[in-house]
């Protein structure tokens, strides 16, 4: 788990579409991660020193620790179940849980079968459904790591691979209707520090690309209502998803294709990992990492 400078500050932001502000409503010198917005609306979710807190959207009400003994160890990995009442959780032991958002003792859904060679289980999607979990499965190299973007039914714990794991990915996450899968990667060929947005059919196959620019995209979100999706924008060249960086919150309007640039200050790992929309698709979460000196 990485640690804050003397000087660094977490600011929980909220973005409002209609208005078109970004409003810091929780300022904190703990280092809190990836917020996301649970269906009734009345809270966001954050991953903080390997725990769960909840906090009410205008930051009036909270941060309340969300018990999930004896589990201490989840990080910025977790999405919300389309039930309303539990959520799934990526642990450091590479597997996946799912908890009630209320509290409540994790269940592992990811299955052990692969623990043999490594394989580790990154969450970043729930189908609208809740019948399947797409997440990044990775296998650590000498000269890095190996990933794929894959599914997993939680109820079975069978796996299904998307890609052929010649490039890395990251951050697959459904469509608002099921049909797709957007991620981001370096495809074969490119450089390193190069990533995109792309998405593909939920069986692999009818890829598309959605951004085509000098700067590094990472971490596509998409909206209840199938219109917007949000992604953070990287420097030129960064390889990875890196910690204090120059970024920019990015929305691209799906219907007429369009880019614009909603905020830019010091993130990256831990601003916007994981969906973050309000349910009715106005509003939006992230976290900016700001230096006070």
């Amino acid at each position: 788990m990485r640690e804050f400078g003397p000087d660094q500050r977490s600011e929980l932001v909220v973005y409002d579409l209609a208005t078109a502000q970004s409003q810091v409503v929780f300022d904190t010198s703990d280092l809190i991660e990836a917020p996301n917005w649970t269906l009734d609306r009345a809270w966001l979710i954050y991953n903080a020193a390997g725990r769960l807190f909840r906090i009410s959207p205008d930051g009036l009400d909270g941060p309340h620790l969300i018990t999930t003994d004896p589990r201490a160890d989840f990080n910025n990995d977790h999405c919300l179940d389309p039930d309303g009442v539990h959520f799934y959780g990526s642990a450091w032991d590479g597997h996946i849980y799912r908890c009630p958002i209320a509290g409540g003792t994790p269940v592992r859904v990811s299955p052990t079968t692969r623990d043999g060679d490594g394989f580790r289980f990154y969450l970043h999607g729930v189908s609208p459904d809740g019948r399947l979990l797409s997440f990044v499965g990775l296998i650590p190299r000498d000269a890095g790591a190996q990933t794929w973007i894959c599914t997993l039914n939680p109820d079975t714990g069978d796996i299904r691979t998307l890609t052929d794991g010649a490039y890395p990915v990251d951050g697959p996450e459904f469509s608002h209707d099921g049909t797709r899968i957007y991620y981001n990667a370096e495809q074969a060929g490119a450089p390193k520090g190069a990533a995109q947005i792309l998405s593909m059919s939920v069986d692999g196959t009818d890829i598309q690309q959605h951004t085509d620019d000098a700067r590094v995209n990472w971490f596509p979100h998409l909206s209840a209502d199938g219109r917007w999706m949000v992604y953070l924008s990287y420097p030129t060249g960064t390889v990875g998803h890196p910690a204090d960086c120059d970024v920019r919150i990015m929305l691209y309007d799906l219907t007429t294709h369009t880019h614009t640039e909603v905020d830019r200050f010091n993130g990256g790992q831990g601003t916007i990992n994981v969906n973050s929309w309000c349910p009715t698709s106005q509003r939006f979460a992230y976290v900016r990492y700001p230096h006070t000196k």
